[in-house]
C-alpha cells in the first residue's frame, strides 16, 4: 500500500468513528427486574443514561463495530509509520549488501510465531535488548532445530512500534562477507537503527577472526547486536580469540522434557523421544518430522554436527587447526564415528568400539532378552539372516567396518572429536559408582538429543522388515517382536534422559548410578550438605510391579549406601 492509500484508508476510518457510539453497555437488576444503562465518557465526566431494552442491540453492534475499527486503525496507523519510514531509507540510500528486513517487511518475518509459545530462555535475550547491558554482543547458539530464529522472531515481534523502526534483520548466506556486512551495519548506524539481528553469521568465512568488528565498533556505540548461528564450535572460538568477555552466550541445544512439553504443549516421553529433543518448525508445531526416515537422520548428523566441526576447523586459525581430523574429514568418515558412539549401548570413545566389526548392540539385547522371556520365551531375532540384515543397518545409518575405512583411527582421533561433540553439548557425562571401591568412579556418555538414538532403532525395524524369516512371520508376532525392540531401546533412552536432566537440575547434587555385587540403583542423589540421598529405579513400563524395585528394598543395598552416602530419604 502506497503513502496516499494509506492515508485515504486511515481518514475513511476515522470518519466512520465519529459517526459511532464509545462506551459501554451496563446491565443492572432491580426487584427482579433487568434494566440497562450506556455508559461512557465526556469531558472528564461519566454520563450514564437509561436505554430501553429494544434499543441494546442495536447499540451494542454499534459499539463493537467501534471496537472492532478503532483495533483496525491502530494497526493501519503502525504499519503507516513503519512503511513511511522504511520507503524513505530505501529511497534515500543504496541498496544493502545483504539481504535485510526492516519496516513493514520485518514486521511480517516476525508474524509467523505470533502464536507460539516462549522458551525459558527467551527471558535472557529481552533483557539484554532492553536493560542497561553494555559493551557486549548477544550470541545465540545451538545445533539446527532448536528454536533460534523463532527466539529471534518472537522478540521483534513484541516489540513497540519505536523499537521496531529502528530494528534489522539481517540473514546471511554463504556469499556474505564481513566486509559487506560492516559496510551494511554503517548505513543502518546512520539510518538510527539501535537493533540489529544477525541470523546464520557462522557462514561468514571470517567470522571467527573478525568477530571482535561487531563488539568494538557497533556495540560500543550503544547498538545491540544480536547474533545467531548453528555453528556452535564457531562461536565458541570466536569467544576465546576475539572476543573475550565482550559476549553473552546462550546456548539453545539442550531442550529438556519440562521445556518440551510446555512449549509444544504435546505431552509424554514417547513423543519426546520420538521428536528428538528439538523444535523444528514444521506446519503448526516445532517438530512434526525431524527423525522421520533415515534420509532426515544422516542429514541431520551431517548439517549439524559433521559439518559444524569441519566448517569451524576450515575457517579457525585459517584452517590450520584441524589436528589429527584432516584425513577424516576429507573422507566423509565422521559421521561413521558419531553413529558407531549413538549405537553403542554406553555410548564409548574407545577406539576398539569405532573400529571392530559391527554389530548391532540393541538387536543383540533384544534376541537375549526375548530368548529369556518369563512368559513367551522366542527364538525369532536367532533365525534371521544376519549378514544382510547387517550390511543393511551398515547402509542405513552409513557406518562402514575397519577394512572399508580409508582413515586408520587413532585413539587421539576419538579424543578430539569427543572434544567437539562436548563443545557442541550432543554429549554429557554422568558419573557411575561401584562397591566396594566406591571412589573409583567411572564417566558414562548420555545423548542430549534423543532423537538420533531412536532414529537408529527406527531404522534396525527398517532393515528387520526386510528379512524373509522375519516377514514369513504371522503379523501378531512381527508387530510383538517390533513393539518389543523399539519398547527396550526407550527403555534404555529414558534412564540416560532422567540422569542427564536430573544432573542439570540439580547442580549442587551428585548424581550417579550405583553397582553393587549384583544390581544396581538406577540413579542416586547424594546432597552432601543434607549427608543424605535418594535412590530410583528407573523403569519405562505401563505397570509397577515388584521385581522392579526388588533392589530399593534389599536391606544390606540399604545398609551399604547409607553407610557411605548418608541417610536415605526417598526412594
Amino acid at each position: 500500500m502506497n503513502e496516499s492509500n494509506f492515508e485515504s484508508k486511515i481518514k475513511e476510518l476515522e470518519n466512520k468513528l465519529n459517526n459511532l457510539p464509545k462506551g459501554s453497555i451496563n446491565k443492572k437488576v432491580i426487584k427482579g427486574k433487568t434494566y440497562y444503562y450506556y455508559r461512557y465518557n465526556e469531558n472528564g465526566k461519566r454520563i450514564e443514561k437509561y436505554i430501553d431494552s429494544h434499543s441494546v442491540s442495536e447499540l451494542k453492534d454499534k459499539i463493537e463495530l467501534r471496537k472492532s475499527i478503532t483495533k483496525e486503525l491502530k494497526k493501519l496507523k503502525r504499519d503507516y509509520i513503519i512503511n513511511n519510514d522504511s520507503n524513505k531509507m530505501l529511497k534515500n540510500e543504496k541498496n544493502f549488501y545483504s539481504d535485510i528486513s526492516i519496516g513493514d517487511s520485518l514486521e511480517r518475518f516476525a508474524l509467523g510465531v505470533k502464536k507460539f509459545k516462549k522458551r525459558e530462555c527467551y527471558s535472557q535475550l529481552k533483557d539484554y535488548i532492553y536493560n542497561d547491558v553494555y559493551n557486549k554482543v548477544f550470541i545465540l547458539y545451538g545445533l539446527r532445530r532448536t528454536g533460534k530464529t523463532t527466539l529471534i522472531r518472537q522478540a521483534i515481534l513484541e516489540m513497540e512500534i519505536n523499537d521496531l523502526k529502528k530494528a534489522a534483520f539481517i540473514q546471511i548466506n554463504s556469499k556474505d562477507t564481513l566486509a559487506n556486512i560492516n559496510k551494511d551495519l554503517k548505513k543502518l548506524e546512520t539510518l538510527g537503527f539501535k537493533y540489529i539481528f544477525i541470523d546464520e553469521v557462522t557462514l561468514l568465512e571470517d567470522f571467527i577472526e573478525g568477530a571482535a568488528l561487531f563488539s568494538d565498533i557497533y556495540v560500543s556505540k550503544g547498538i545491540k547486536v544480536i547474533l545467531s548461528g548453528s555453528d556452535s564450535l564457531g562461536f565458541t572460538f570466536a569467544k576465546s580469540e576475539k572476543l573475550y568477555d565482550r559476549c553473552i552466550l546462550l546456548h539453545t541445544s539442550f531442550i529438556p522434557y519440562r521445556e518440551f512439553e510446555d512449549v509444544l504443549g504435546i505431552t509424554g516421553i514417547d513423543e519426546y523421544i520420538r521428536y528428538g529433543g528439538t523444535m523444528s518448525i514444521s506446519g503448526n508445531l516445532y517438530n512434526q518430522s525431524t527423525f522421520n526416515d533415515l534420509k532426515s537422520t544422516n542429514e541431520y548428523i551431517d548439517t549439524s554436527i559433521a559439518k559444524n566441526i569441519q566448517h569451524s576447523l576450515k575457517y579457525y586459525d585459517n584452517g590450520n587447526h584441524f589436528r589429527n581430523l584432516q584425513n577424516l574429514y576429507e573422507n566423509g568418515e565422521l559421521t561413521n564415528v558419531i553413529n558407531r558412539v549413538v549405537e553403542d549401548i554406553n555410548h564409548r570413545f574407545t577406539k576398539d568400539v569405532l573400529i571392530k566389526q559391527f554389530k548391532s548392540n540393541d538387536l543383540a539385547l533384544s534376541a537375549r532378552n526375548l530368548r529369556q522371556d518369563r512368559t513367551n520365551p522366542t527364538t525369532i531375532l536367532d533365525d534371521i539372516d544376519m549378514y544382510n540384515f547387517t550390511n543393511r543397518l551398515k547402509e542405513l545409518l552409513n557406518i562402514i567396518d575397519i577394512n572399508e575405512q580409508k582413515v586408520e583411527l587413532d585413539d587421539v582421533h576419538v579424543l578430539e572429536i569427543k572434544e567437539y561433540l562436548f563443545m557442541l553439548d550432543l554429549i554429557y557425562e554422568i558419573k557411575e559408582r561401584s562397591f566396594p571401591n566406591i571412589n573409583n568412579i567411572k564417566k558414562n556418555i548420555v545423548i542430549t538429543q534423543p532423537g538420533l538414538r531412536y532414529s537408529q532403532a527406527t531404522s534396525l525395524l527398517e532393515s528387520l522388515l526386510l528379512d524373509e524369516k522375519f516377514n514369513n512371520l504371522s503379523l501378531i508376532e512381527k508387530d510383538y517382536t517390533s513393539k518389543r525392540i523399539l519398547n527396550e531401546i526407550k527403555g534404555r533412552m529414558m534412564e540416560e534422559i532422567v540422569l542427564l536432566e536430573t544432573q542439570i537440575a540439580n547442580p549442587n547434587k551428585e548424581i550417579f548410578k550405583l553397582k553393587f555385587a549384583i544390581g544396581e540403583y538406577d540413579m542416586v542423589v547424594f546432597d552432601s550438605r543434607t549427608l543424605s540421598c535418594e535412590i530410583y529405579e528407573i523403569k519405562y513400563s505401563t505397570e509397577v510391579v515388584r521385581d522392579q524395585y526388588k533392589h530399593l528394598i534389599d536391606q544390606e543395598k540399604i545398609d551399604l549406601t547409607e553407610f557411605k552416602f548418608g541417610k536415605i530419604r526417598n526412594k
